[in-house]
């Protein structure tokens, strides 16, 4: 054969023989436009085929040169969608088939759910543009939205993610909005809340009266009912918005008489509101703004971001006023910008009439309750906090509030995850059989696992009402069917009083049922979500305000040798009597007196917490103490903030959780540069064969220095300061103290007080000075909002076969 020949042979040579694969995606691939994502690749590659969405993921079988088959599985993951999450893609071969072109397939339902529904996501960048164009179709449309942006979990009812299993089944699409979904080209091709003027939700304004807030409320009239809602808001009302997950409560931050209404109405103390800015200009002159918190504002999740107030506020000349009265004494403001269309609606698009351009947006709830979510149960249970209602008819499948989160060390720190995170899955580094945790009784967050995934729930609330605990059973429900987990095992808090405890107990229909301790749930969370295995012990430092402890006293300044299968009380602080119990929570002054009175320092008049008892008051409790009369010990972290709180005249009376411990914060953060000795915590070491823990933190020399700074007229912030300092230094002592004794260098910092960054943020860097590895929370809060995660892991382990009996 000659060159030529050879040439013209390999020429005309026949193409590779076809194949066929099937291939299975895993993650979050419903919902955020994987399917068209799919079609548009495979057209592109000239293969032919189909794709649908399953329980198992999205399954594609797809048939063409080997070439082009090996491209599509390189770029499947590399370019997928921007709400997509790939975490594994399968493939088997398959016979050819033969077929010509490409298709979407209907959905099927067969077999266990084993994909991920996504979030709710913002508002992207091209519908935003769509909504601010006049020549556009879907110009001011309240509800739009396509696959990469809007409505997902809070609307999804079961799986595979189709139109026809969310809330939005009930408006069918009309003729242009058809030939959208249909059309491989179109950003909304196969979007399944597609909508538009002519086929979406309506939304409606009603009006209460304000001569009789008993009676109904009434239509708005006019034709807008954004518009009037706007007016209205401008005028001084509260309005109630339904939003993604849940009604919001809503009025202009500018305004002090109805922000100041609004909290008297939801009897909210001085609990700060959270705000919705129509841009990031016009709140960057009141806080410190570093680029990874404008990251997170503009990002598409929209959470409530946690800013650290400006120290001298510099407003340029037409920027919006800010009420006192939205965040009065705390260090941050909690703020968030637009994640719906009907937000950007309601604080205006360019040319609209002037309206607030800072809006309070805080739950739809009555204190303690879950956030409404029911169009009839909003215009009941609202009635006497709104003066109107904004609603619209597509329901809300499963309420899920706002996230709120901060930026600590550089990275993201939950104080609630929900909004735009849930039911996104925590990885384990361990494997786990199908679980349920319950979660605890404030800030409630359950928990499903299987393998090495674990669901947590939105934020449910505190577990306190009936109201909430449905919400619970309902969030359940809901989890265990977007998830497909069948829980076999089920973990609860071994506190006996806790309701969530109980719920557990009544539904274990024959299943283990693990009650954890909630210290070594929380190290466990902090553990598991920083991907620690089998056999890596922590000295985990667990600091909060309550906890069961295992001799029956209220626990919360805790040292623990830990992993996930136990854990030995290495380091605690000092007990001392707690008076009342929630009285004593929600009366500062009364946690000083007690620790006063333990610390062996007189109740002297011109100390703070004792001018702040009542006169009548003061010698009852005294008796109370001397007498141990409905005292059980704590040896709680958060009390002693407190405690401290009110020594320091900071706060004498808490109107919310962690009020004083807050206001001590935000003092010692204006505090100036400090010279002086600082305060030392004494260590105590147990007698060997004592019960409890090896190493106790005697408060009483950090008491007795703040006592002596009172009378040489140091100022509060200092003392607040000072004492900051001190806790983060007995943490690093202890910390070198269970090194040398046990030899473990890693350390995980948990629990509520650890949401306090001034403190977190000092103790992480003096351990690491120290050559110790910190592990913080990243993944979940370092409240109880994380606990059902460590309750997860422990549970786990603690039942050696499926079945069985509790364990205690």
């Amino acid at each position: 054969m000659t060159t030529g020949q050879a040439g013209g042979a390999l020429a005309t040579a026949p193409a590779a023989a076809a194949v066929r694969r099937r291939i299975t995606v895993r993650g979050v691939v419903q919902g955020v436009g994987f399917r068209p994502f799919v079609h548009t690749l495979a057209t592109e590659l000239g293969l032919t085929g189909h794709v649908t969405n399953t329980g198992d993921g999205v399954v594609a079988e797809v048939e063409g040169a080997p070439a082009a088959l090996a491209r599509f599985g390189e770029r499947l993951g590399a370019e997928a969608p921007p709400l997509a999450l790939v975490e594994a893609v399968d493939g088997e071969d398959l016979a050819v088939a033969g077929d010509t072109g490409f298709r979407i397939l209907p959905s099927r339902a067969d077999g266990p759910s084993r994909t991920l529904v996504s979030p709710d996501a913002a508002t992207c960048d091209a519908c935003l543009a769509e909504l601010t164009d006049p020549a556009d179709r879907r110009y001011r449309h309240p509800f739009l939205t396509c696959t990469h942006c809007g409505p997902r979990f809070t609307i999804v009812t079961a799986v595979p993610y189709d139109r026809a299993l969310t809330t939005m089944n009930r408006f069918p699409m009309c003729a242009r909005c058809a030939r959208e979904y249909a059309d491989p080209a179109d950003r909304r091709f196969h979007a399944q809340p597609i909508a538009c003027h002519d086929c979406g939700p309506r939304l409606r304004l009603l009006t209460a009266d304000p001569a009789d807030r008993t009676r109904p409320p009434r239509p708005a009239p006019g034709p807008d009912p954004v518009a009037e809602t706007r007016r209205l808001l401008a005028d001084g009302a509260i309005v109630a918005v339904k939003g993604l997950g849940g009604y919001h409560l809503v009025c202009d931050a500018s305004d002090d008489t109805a922000v100041t209404t609004l909290r008297r109405r939801k009897s909210r103390g001085d609990k700060p509101f959270a705000l919705m800015a129509c841009q990031l200009a016009d709140i960057e002159h009141l806080v410190r703004l570093r680029d990874e918190e404008r990251a997170l504002l503009t990002g598409p999740v929209r959470p409530i971001v946690l800013l650290r107030r400006a120290p001298h506020p510099a407003p340029p000349p037409d920027a919006p006023a800010l009420s006192a009265a939205v965040a009065p004494g705390s260090p941050d403001l909690g703020v968030m910008l637009p994640y719906t269309p009907l937000h950007h609606l309601l604080l205006g698009l360019p040319g609209d009439p002037p309206g607030p351009r800072l809006l309070v947006m805080t739950s739809g709830n009555i204190a303690g309750e879950p956030i409404v979510t029911d169009d009839d149960e909003a215009v009941v249970r609202l009635a006497q906090l709104a003066d109107a209602w904004l609603l619209h008819d597509r329901p809300i499948h499963i309420p899920c509030d706002d996230s709120v989160v901060r930026i600590s060390d550089g990275e993201p720190l939950f104080v609630r995850r929900s909004r735009g995170y849930a039911p996104f899955p925590v990885p384990l580094p361990v494997p786990v059989r199908p679980a349920l945790a319950a979660g605890g009784d404030l800030k409630n967050v359950l928990c499903l696992a299987e393998g090495r995934r674990a669901w947590l729930s939105a934020h449910i609330g505190d577990m306190d009402d009936l109201a909430t605990q449905l919400a619970f059973e309902k969030a359940e429900a809901h989890l265990e069917t977007v998830t497909g987990v069948r829980p076999q095992l089920l973990a609860a808090d071994r506190h006996p009083g806790y309701r969530s405890g109980r719920w557990a107990e009544r539904h274990t229909d024959g299943r283990a049922l693990v009650r954890v301790q909630h210290h070594h749930a929380h190290i466990a969370a902090a553990m598991a979500e920083h991907g620690l295995g089998d056999r890596q012990p922590v000295i985990g430092v667990a600091f909060d305000g309550t906890g069961y402890g295992d001799d029956h006293a209220v626990w919360g300044g805790e040292i623990l040798l830990a992993d996930y299968d136990g854990y030995r009380r290495f380091g605690q602080l000092a007990y001392v009597p707690l008076p009342g119990g929630d009285t004593t929570v929600r009366r500062p002054y009364r946690m000083a007196l007690a620790h006063l009175r333990a610390a062996g320092l007189d109740w002297a008049a011109d100390l703070p917490p004792v001018a702040a008892c009542p006169p009548d008051e003061r010698p009852l409790l005294a008796r109370q103490l001397e007498r141990h009369l409905n005292c059980v010990p704590t040896s709680s972290m958060g009390r002693l903030f407190d405690a401290v709180s009110s020594l320091a005249g900071v706060c004498h009376h808490a109107g919310y959780e962690a009020q004083a411990a807050v206001a001590l914060e935000a003092a010692a953060l204006t505090a100036d540069e400090d010279h002086g000795p600082g305060y030392t915590f004494a260590l105590h070491t147990a007698p060997t064969g004592q019960a409890g823990a090896d190493t106790v933190a005697d408060p009483a020399p950090v008491l007795t220095a703040i006592v002596e700074d009172l009378r040489a007229g140091t100022a509060p912030a200092l003392i607040a300061a000072r004492f900051h300092t001190a806790v983060a230094d007995l943490v690093r002592r202890c910390c070198a103290l269970a090194r040398q004794r046990a030899g473990l260098t890693t350390v995980a910092l948990t629990g509520g007080v650890f949401a306090n960054t001034l403190l977190a943020e000092a103790t992480a860097r003096l351990l690491r000075q120290d050559g110790f590895t910190v592990l913080r929370h990243r993944r979940v809060p370092p409240n109880d909002g994380g606990l059902a995660l460590g309750q997860i892991v422990v549970a786990a382990r603690a039942v050696p076969a499926f079945g069985g009996v509790g364990v205690p």
